[in-house]
């Protein structure tokens, strides 16, 4: 089966099995964090969520036969060390899923880190590198989530935190999507000796998930009456990640952007206005030097 835009994750995941795998995925308590979740554990492999709020965890870990719930604040990088600090044994799959997408307003971590890039990608960075030990025992894929969002805007190095620049909550969210493909780039490269791949995923315009909560009532019921042919269902959604997770034909591809299944094209610096391409990744979001610039950042803060 040739697998594309319409694939769901059950299909991508049928006839390969993960039995003995362990696996973590973050956000899993709804959306396509729970159906990538759903899954792998339904393929054999040992699924814990990591989750901010565990009752939500709890409710989604009871429809998930042999699950596991574990506390996991990515905001909190005191919450991600205990995380990791707890963690034993191997670890096969680590599904970098969780995110917040359109703050309304400019929101600062404690340690005052711009929301969006705090969450989706420095937490998420010092997750994967605090469980580095784990991911390298036996060899391991990472699967980052990022977006097309991520064609908004590269990494501000100069003004991450928009403490110049006016905030925006797409240009925010944007620049942190474009954090999570650079993460996958670096890691690729430095733990690829270590049998650790990691790579960026798409997974297509999904709005029945919490990810989309901050956006307007009335943008998404426009987006959702003209978007028709172009929104995917959750299971769709999570469809890439699961290619990306379990496909034995990538079991060493590491440091590519993927959507709708398969590996995306680059769009160019003359390729014309980067935000109007419906698909592609940007060539900035794989540029090597950005990927190490931002991965030496991200590890003065953890």
């Amino acid at each position: 089966m040739t697998f594309g835009w319409e694939t769901t994750a059950d299909q991508a995941i049928s006839g390969i099995r993960l039995d003995g795998k362990r696996a973590v995925v973050t956000g899993a308590s709804s959306g396509i964090g729970f159906e990538t979740a759903r899954v792998l554990a339904a393929a054999g492999a040992e699924v814990t969520l990591a989750v901010r709020d565990i009752d939500a965890g709890n409710r989604a870990a009871a429809q998930i036969p042999g699950a596991k719930v574990a506390v996991l604040d990515l905001a909190d990088l005191a919450s991600v060390t205990a995380f990791t600090r707890a963690w034993t044994g191997p670890l096969h799959l680590l599904i970098n899923n969780a995110g917040v997408m359109a703050l309304p307003t400019r929101q600062l971590t404690s340690a005052g880190w711009e929301m969006h890039f705090a969450v989706n990608h420095l937490g998420h960075f010092a997750l994967a590198t605090g469980l580095h030990h784990a991911l390298a025992a036996e060899g391991a894929r990472i699967v980052s989530l990022t977006s097309r969002g991520h064609l908004r805007a590269p990494v501000d190095f100069t003004d991450i935190n928009f403490a110049v620049r006016p905030y925006d909550p797409l240009i925010a969210y944007g620049q942190s999507k474009t954090a999570d493909i650079l993460f996958a780039v670096e890691a690729g490269r430095r733990w690829a000796a270590d049998g650790i791949t990691a790579n960026a995923v798409h997974p297509g315009g999904i709005l029945d998930t919490n990810l989309s909560r901050h956006m307007p009532p009335a943008y998404l019921e426009a987006t959702k009456a003209s978007s028709q042919q172009t929104l995917k269902s959750v299971g769709q959604g999570a469809a890439t990640t699961i290619v990306v997770a379990t496909s034995p034909d990538l079991a060493t591809v590491t440091g590519a952007y993927f959507e709708d299944c398969q590996r995306s094209a680059v769009i160019g610096p003359d390729d014309g206005d980067i935000p109007s391409h419906p698909r592609g990744v940007a060539w900035y979001a794989l540029d090597p030097d950005s990927a190490t610039r931002l991965w030496d950042l991200s590890a003065a803060t953890s």
